[in-house]
């Protein structure tokens, strides 16, 4: 029984992390909303980065011309601050893919 509560605590936790919406006063920002909508709710953010690393293995070795491989690890990242709260939107082809609420 104990394992039990101590499990859905964790899931808890974790989905009070990660959420596909975020209120914005009376409005809701949720995944698949576009980077315009972000911005319209939640202003310019403070930060920007792109979500891309440098990829490793085989793959990545045998890539042509010397050229590094990338791969791509979850678009582009946008960072505000509500409320001494970090937020972090996740952004891939232009639409909400992730929101973070550090809450």
């Amino acid at each position: 029984m104990r394992k039990g509560w101590v499990m859905g605590l964790f899931v808890w936790a974790a989905m009070a992390h990660a959420s596909d919406t975020l209120r914005v006063g009376s409005k809701v920002l949720s995944s698949g909303d576009s980077a315009a909508r972000v911005v319209e709710l939640l202003g310019k953010p403070l930060h920007k980065a792109r979500g891309s690393k440098p990829a490793s293995g085989k793959s990545a070795r045998s890539k042509s011309k010397g050229q590094a491989a990338r791969a791509d690890t979850g678009g582009e990242r946008w960072q505000y601050r509500r409320g001494g709260r970090t937020v972090m939107i996740t952004l891939t082809d232009g639409k909400v893919s992730r929101i973070d609420d550090g809450g």
